[in-house]
């Protein structure tokens, strides 16, 4: 049970900074930037660069990546056999624009990419990011720099840029249409055709005469092929259903695609799943007909996977067809004939495939998965490769560490993004079986690598018996016996915390707080609440969840409970915090057991579900054939699993932080929140930060948040 007295000096404290609104302004320096008992500063944790859009290139040993030091984001290369790394362009600024869309020409001579817009985001992806206010926002553009090095053109304004197998130009997307411009900028981009809906995911067909594309029409989606500005667009089996992710056979003739039902039928029943089924077609890119080759089940696990790259779809050597499914409850990959037949299980086994990439030879697929011989690997990610005619997968990097984004170079050796526990993430090429690490000198002297401690994997049982895993950091030794706690909740929800720096960069900016709360005293328990991935479809699509009953918040309640029995923990002193849904659900936390959680951050979190007009449950569109019972009792379902709903009993402090261009979690969530913590004395500091994004583009704005969250835990739970 907490303690009333110190319960009363935290509520005490806190209501001296926030009697109504407090603005809090924390700097990065003194004391948190001061040495900690391990000996780190969250600079010091912040400082080594974090790689990101790893490519290969068709010949040769050439790899392309993306570094960011420090905000200023820039492109880097290296060339085997030495894989020195250099940088090929030169953005200085930490102005939070992103680089992303990186590839390499299949000639290796040049590098294109996009600089700008957060495409992370759930809308408005492609809308200019200006977190420095600048008078005239940067535009979201495609440029192009040669590999050698030079100076960056401009191909103009566009996104999804795919470079043709020529190597000579560009086609990408503009104004819902597809444009094409020469890969070195001598003239101005030329838009292909002009088309009802949006045209988007352009492929060459091999020898580059043909694009195949998918055109969404709203309610439905066709597969196109363009081949000039005289030939007519060719419709493959156009239907009323909804078709996607193209994909040529290497004789350029045919393509397989997906389909999947159009908008329309009977409404939904509300609080229910609903199977969504989908089929593979096989069509001939020059008549337009095709076939049908494979359909899922209807059942909930055969639905389309929502892990990275959906069906992960591709065509493979032997004329065998490579995709993802759930159907066994695992995100697994299967073969089968392009003809037909029963598909062949690749992937065996109670782990989940992600980031996955056909080898050029298309004779073996690569990917990363939580498997391995070493225990806790099911918390880890190492890169798998599989050949695609039987199930015989072969991990290339077991042991401790964690490995992500597989790629093969044109001399057949793997290459990939690895990290550690305590060393950060870094590009590496596979020699002999063990990691060369490139571009390590990018490293700060002061980064801790030693300091960093190792989190221990942890498994506790929610109150309906649910197991959840979880990742435990230990401060150092020494001082009170029983420390101040706290709970870290991951956003998504569908991801997974791991035993080591993250392959997202958000969720490394969790590790690194995370490492450094615990340096500072604080024991840290990362949780992998259910709804999650890595642990199998049941615990990704868990009945009752989110809007439909937050069962999920049983698992964070549960986290509390366990830190509380520990011997080592002070019950009164458990802090919780969350970014995004582990905002969402760190408010809830908040909400409904302050008796249990004594502060929380919650960082541009979701706090009503029932906003937007009912949009987000369903409520938005009026159907004759929807009762207005059934609507009334989603409303209520859908209230009572929101952090607002239990707004009266919510007494702990809290900081919320959020930014107002927000395009994943709108800003009002945090403004419609602090009117109801007013009214009901709640107390609460805020911070509000102008013009960036959900993912912090600005490295100082992503630093100021770390540096309040700490502080603000180190003030309230250690009066």
């Amino acid at each position: 049970m907490s303690s009333l007295c110190t319960r009363a000096r935290v509520a005490c404290a806190t209501l001296l900074l926030a009697a109504a609104s407090f603005v809090a302004e924390p700097l990065v320096g003194e004391p948190l930037s001061a040495q900690s008992a391990r000996g780190f500063t969250l600079d010091q944790v912040k400082s080594a660069p974090y790689p990101t859009e790893l490519v290969a290139a068709r010949t040769g040993d050439r790899l392309a990546w993306v570094f960011n030091e420090r905000g200023q984001r820039n492109l880097w290369v290296a060339e085997g056999p030495a894989f020195a790394a250099r940088r090929v362009t030169d953005y200085t600024r930490d102005d939070g624009q992103d680089l992303t869309s990186v590839s390499i020409s299949p000639d290796g001579r040049w590098l294109v990419y996009m600089r700008g817009g957060d495409f992370g985001s759930n809308f408005d992806d492609a809308l200019p990011v200006n977190p420095l206010g600048m008078p005239t926002p940067t535009r979201v553009e495609i440029w192009a720099v040669p590999f050698a090095g030079g100076t960056p053109v401009s191909l103009g304004e566009g996104e999804s840029p795919v470079i043709a197998p020529s190597s000579d130009y560009v086609v990408f997307a503009r104004d819902r249409q597809l444009w094409r411009v020469p890969i070195d900028g001598s003239s101005p981009a030329k838009r292909l055709f002009t088309l009802r809906g949006s045209s988007g995911d352009p492929q060459f067909s091999p020898d580059g005469s043909r694009l195949a594309f998918v055109s969404n029409r709203g309610d439905h989606a066709f597969i196109g092929v363009y081949t000039n500005d005289t030939t007519p667009i060719t419709w493959i089996a156009p239907s009323v259903d909804r078709d996607w992710a193209p994909r040529w056979a290497p004789d350029g003739r045919r393509l397989v695609f997906a389909r999947r039902a159009g908008s329309g039928g009977a409404p939904a029943a509300p609080l229910e799943a609903t199977p969504a089924p989908w089929s593979l077609w096989v069509g001939d890119a020059t008549t337009g007909r095709a076939e049908r080759v494979w359909a899922s089940d209807t059942t909930l696990r055969a639905s389309v996977p929502s892990t990275h790259g959906g069906i992960n779809l591709h065509w493979a050597a032997n004329d065998r067809l490579v995709f993802m499914q759930y159907a066994d409850g695992w995100p697994h990959l299967y073969s089968m004939p392009a003809t037909g037949g029963t598909p062949l299980l690749l992937t065996p086994g109670e782990y989940m495939a992600e980031h996955v990439r056909l080898a050029p030879d298309g004779r073996s697929v690569l990917f990363s998965a939580n498997t391995g011989s070493t225990p806790g690997d099911i918390d880890r990610r190492h890169i798998v490769r599989a050949p695609i005619d039987r199930a015989a997968p072969d991990v290339l990097t077991p042991g401790t560490g964690i490995e992500w984004t597989p790629v093969v170079l044109g001399s057949g050796r793997v290459a990939g993004l690895g990290a550690t526990a305590q060393r950060s993430p870094l590009p590496m090429v596979l020699e002999g079986g063990s990691p060369r690490w490139i571009a390590a000198d990018r490293v700060p002297a002061s980064y801790p690598t030693a300091q960093l401690v190792t989190p221990t994997p942890v498994t506790y049982t929610a109150s309906d018996g649910v197991r959840v895993h979880a990742q435990l950091f230990q401060p150092p030794a020494g001082g009170a016996a029983r420390k101040p706690a706290i709970v870290y909740v991951h956003g998504g929800p569908p991801r997974q915390m791991l035993l080591g720096w993250h392959y997202g960069d958000y969720y490394a900016n969790a590790y690194a707080m995370n490492q450094f709360l615990a340096s500072r005293g604080f024991v840290v328990l990362s949780i992998n609440y259910r709804l999650g991935i890595g642990y199998g479809y049941e615990f990704h699509r868990p009945p009752n969840a989110g809007a439909q009953g937050a069962s999920e918040y049983l698992d964070v309640k549960a986290a509390g409970e366990w830190l509380r029995q520990r011997s080592d923990v002070d019950g009164a002193r458990i802090g919780i915090y969350g970014g995004s849904y582990g905002g969402y659900l760190t408010a809830l936390a908040l909400a409904r057991d302050s008796k249990l959680f004594a502060a929380g951050v919650d960082i541009h979190g979701v706090h009503d579900f029932t906003s937007d007009g009912g949009s987000r449950f369903g409520g938005g569109t009026w159907r004759y054939e929807r009762s207005a019972y059934d609507l009334q009792r989603l409303a209520e379902v859908a209230w009572q699993s929101s952090p607002v709903s239990s707004v009266a009993t919510w007494t702990s402090p809290v900081l919320l932080i959020h930014a107002d261009d927000d395009r994943n979690v709108r800003f009002a969530q945090t403004v419609d929140l602090v009117q109801r913590l007013r009214e009901h004395g709640v107390p609460f500091e805020e911070i509000t930060i102008p013009d960036d994004t959900h993912h912090w583009m600005r490295f100082a704005n992503q630093m100021r948040v770390n540096a309040a969250t700490a502080e603000y835990f180190e003030r309230i739970l250690k009066p």
